[in-house]
């Protein structure tokens, strides 16, 4: 039976703008947290904090939510820049979108705890967030649609966080999906939080 269909034409600016909002929050989680508890290792900095009665998830969570502000604030300005300069489209709730980001980012900044469990090299902890960053950036769909890539290809896909970071995000602004719809990435996200960041406490070590 054949149906007309109607619908608007998405934009490539409108369809790569969430992908890329994912990717700087993405290097600015991995890197700002894991590459400064390898600096505080090798300075001796987390060595003096091990003579104070703050344990390692405190630690860990304060260095993470101190870096989701920061993430915050860096999420506003580079939306707020990319909507002046190339005025693509909103449909969904920017408090949504904000929450949405944030879950995601809380996520990216417990996976950078893991690798800066115990790492005291900064050379060799910059050759892992690179192991980590690279591959999210080129599978989750940032630049282009992994719809005609192998099955192989999508799969590995799934196991990233990004891609369901961007798969939501593309989800609300570009569809205006409501908290429902986007309940499949919001619970994984916050399933890979709680395991990275419980992980992270378990491995980490002052010295």
């Amino acid at each position: 039976i054949r149906q007309a269909v109607e619908g608007g034409e998405t934009r490539y600016v409108d369809w790569v703008i969430p992908g890329i909002l994912g990717m700087n929050m993405m290097f600015s989680a991995l890197y700002g947290v894991g590459y400064t508890i390898v600096r505080y290792r090798k300075n001796g900095v987390l060595k003096r904090l091990k003579a104070t009665p703050v344990t390692a998830f405190e630690f860990l969570t304060a260095q993470v939510f101190s870096r989701l502000l920061l993430i915050q604030l860096i999420f506003v300005i580079v939306f707020a820049s990319c909507s002046w300069l190339v005025d693509f489209k909103m449909r969904g709730s920017y408090a949504l979108l904000f929450g949405f980001f944030s879950l995601g980012s809380l996520c990216m900044i417990s996976l950078s705890v893991v690798i800066a469990a115990r790492i005291s090299n900064e050379e060799f902890a910059e050759g892992l967030l690179n192991v980590l960053s690279w591959p999210m950036m080129f599978l989750s769909g940032v630049w282009f649609s992994l719809e005609g890539a192998s099955p192989v290809v999508r799969k590995i896909a799934q196991v990233l966080p990004l891609t369901h970071i961007v798969d939501g995000a593309r989800a609300i602004m570009i569809d205006g999906a409501g908290a429902a719809a986007i309940m499949p990435q919001v619970g994984l996200l916050a399933i890979l939080t709680v395991v990275f960041l419980a992980l992270g406490s378990v491995l980490f070590r002052w010295n």
